[in-house]
């Protein structure tokens, strides 16, 4: 399964914002029928292991933007 009909294992998506975790890059390991596993690249949450479900997924990271880095990679 897909994404929008472009994603899959390491892709990097955006996960939309929930509670008090901001919105946020994540790197796929596996797609399921109903959610995404993988490590959350950025934010409070980065180097963590997360399932979140397939709603969250705000977009897929344009290929120039993860050669670029990850935002937070792109304050220092």
């Amino acid at each position: 399964m897909s994404i929008g009909g472009h994603s899959r294992p390491g892709d990097v998506v955006v996960i939309g914002a929930f509670d008090e975790v901001p919105e946020h890059w994540f790197r796929i390991d596996e797609v399921h029928d109903g959610c995404i596993t993988g490590v959350a690249l950025t934010g409070p949450l980065a180097g963590e292991y997360g399932e979140p479900e397939l709603r969250m997924v705000v977009r897929v990271a344009t290929a120039e933007e993860v050669q670029q880095g990850t935002p937070d990679s792109q304050q220092a």
